[in-house]
């Protein structure tokens, strides 16, 4: 534990500093799934599609993930405090880019930009939190609020901004995030000292080379899995392209690490049998995670709920996040067998799933959603902290930062294929579904005639003219084809994930192997994982 006085002001009692870490930290966490808040309010703003916003934070999360291992060298060259302002300040300038902007052109390299001053944000003020912490007990309950926050930041930001977004524009999002990172700059200036937290290293023999090749093919992955299904994939010369430029990027990422002394990422780690497999559970994990999402549509759009209530009723799953968080924590404390983790945690997200199935419908009371909310927050709380945990444990304490830098990817991967896999099957069920309620509903079809003519009534009824009444009969038709369509949609990738889950679970329950890697947080553990 760092001495009292040495990184903060003596006069600066303890529960002020982690009050100002956490200052830190919450703006960065809110940018990172800002645009994701209201997509359509977001695309308006800059005159984009619901395409580019997905991507803008798919180019977040690659700046994130790909200046992780380079980072640690700016880490280690400057002092805290004024890595620190550094941080900030990039972060104030390039949320003042996106606040004025409108090309999604600027705002795509800026939120790569935030991205890379995430990480930065998050190592440094995990690293001070971590030294702050004595005990096992301690570092684990510092981890799991992390990931805890993280998982809570897509619900929390609907929370948020929801009032924001329905009395102004979007991009006053941005301007208050500038705000917000005004305390912790002013905490900063009058409460740290400027000292270092390890020898300085100079910067020489940086690895831009293997950040280049490595932020390009995340970039491009992110761009195939956002736009694959639009572009119809290689069909369009933009994706095939794609995909030839990650082999070629990616290969000469692969082959540098294989001949560097000291590689971005030890491939070593790949020898590890848990370590993959640990990969693979995050991979799965992140897909299921942003299932939630479809959720959320469904109340906007079949439901017609406004973002402020969708935000209240999202609140449970936080709530259900918290406990599943605090349940994960005491089981990894107590060295409870990761096996048995995982099996609740993904029973506890599929019966999630199934539920919903059911739940679909074009009326529905939003209590009934309640519990299924909270039973998907307590799923994600449970499996967040404790498979990461895992994958770093698989390894030897010497490739724990490759470890690290390798569960990143698999996180940023998972979130990728959600998008893509979610882009498919909308496109393709949709059409799919839209074809089949075109050859059922017809002017000949009796049915479809009767309730043209009850919608006509009603609203002639109101005082609409006969004209005016015909056509908005035929619209309130069409909105009902494109709920049914929605619905539809939502149930066939529900049950996508439900065999997933199915899949996972049975691997998990069918090989005990997985007890032999004793989940553990040592004090040299990397962070922020």
């Amino acid at each position: 534990m760092l001495p009292k006085g040495f990184l903060f002001k003596e006069w600066v009692p303890e529960w002020l500093i982690k009050i100002t870490l956490f200052i830190v930290l919450l703006p960065s966490l809110v940018l990172f799934f800002l645009p994701m808040t209201n997509i359509n309010a977001a695309a308006g703003n800059t005159g984009g599609e619901t395409y580019d916003i997905y991507f803008s934070v798919a180019l977040f999360y690659a700046g994130y993930v790909s200046f992780f291992s380079l980072e640690r060298r700016f880490f280690k060259y400057l002092a805290a405090k004024e890595y620190f302002i550094t941080i900030t300040i990039i972060q104030i300038l390039s949320s003042y880019i996106c606040y004025g902007t409108k090309e999604i052109g600027i705002l795509f390299v800026f939120r790569f930009i935030q991205g890379m001053a995430f990480t930065m944000t998050v190592n440094l003020s995990l690293s001070l939190i971590y030294a702050r912490l004595r005990t096992e007990r301690a570092r684990v309950i510092g981890y799991s609020i992390f990931f805890g926050m993280l998982v809570c930041m897509i619900p929390f930001n609907n929370f948020i901004t929801a009032q924001i977004i329905d009395s102004v524009d979007f991009n006053m999002l941005y301007k208050c995030a500038i705000f917000s990172y005004l305390p912790s700059l002013v905490f900063l200036l009058l409460f740290m000292n400027n000292v270092r937290l390890d020898v300085k290293f100079p910067l020489y023999q940086l690895d831009w080379a293997s950040f280049l090749y490595y932020a390009i093919s995340l970039c491009l992955i992110g761009f195939i899995m956002v736009y694959g299904q639009e572009y119809y994939w290689i069909e369009d010369s933009r994706i095939y392209w794609s995909v030839i430029l990650i082999a070629i990027f990616g290969s000469l990422f692969i082959l540098r690490q294989s001949r560097l002394k000291r590689p971005y990422f030890d491939l070593e780690v790949f020898k590890y049998r848990n370590f993959k497999v640990g990969a693979l559970i995050i991979a799965i994990f992140y897909i299921c995670r942003f299932a939630f999402s479809i959720t959320t549509t469904y109340f906007l759009t079949v439901l017609k709920l406004d973002p402020i209530h969708v935000g209240n009723i999202t609140l449970i799953n936080i709530l259900g996040i918290v406990v599943g968080v605090i349940i994960s924590a005491v089981s990894v404390l107590q060295h409870r067998p990761i096996r048995l983790l995982w099996i609740y945690g993904f029973c506890l997200l599929l019966l999630y799933h199934v539920w919903m199935i059911f739940l679909f419908t074009t009326q529905a009371n939003e209590n009934n959603f309640y519990i299924p909310l909270l039973i998907q927050g307590l799923g994600v709380g449970i499996l967040m902290t404790p498979s990461i945990i895992f994958m770093v444990s698989s390894v030897p304490e010497k490739l724990r930062v490759t470890s690290a830098g390798v569960c990143l990817f698999m996180r940023c991967l998972g979130f990728y294929l959600s998008v893509g896999l979610m882009n498919y099957f909308e496109l393709y069920s949709k059409s799919k579904h839209f074809n089949t309620f075109q050859e059922k509903i017809s002017n000949v079809n009796p049915v479809t005639w009767q309730s043209v003519n009850k919608y006509k009534e009603i609203l002639v009824g109101d005082g609409a003219t006969p004209r005016y009444a015909a056509k908005a009969a035929n619209k309130v038709l069409i909105n009902a084809i494109d709920a049914q369509n929605h619905i539809r949609y939502a149930i066939d990738y529900y049950e996508m994930i439900c065999t997933l889950l199915i899949f996972t679970i049975l691997l998990v329950a069918l090989f005990p192997y997985f007890n032999r890697t004793i989940l553990t947080v040592s004090k040299n553990q990397p962070s922020p994982f």
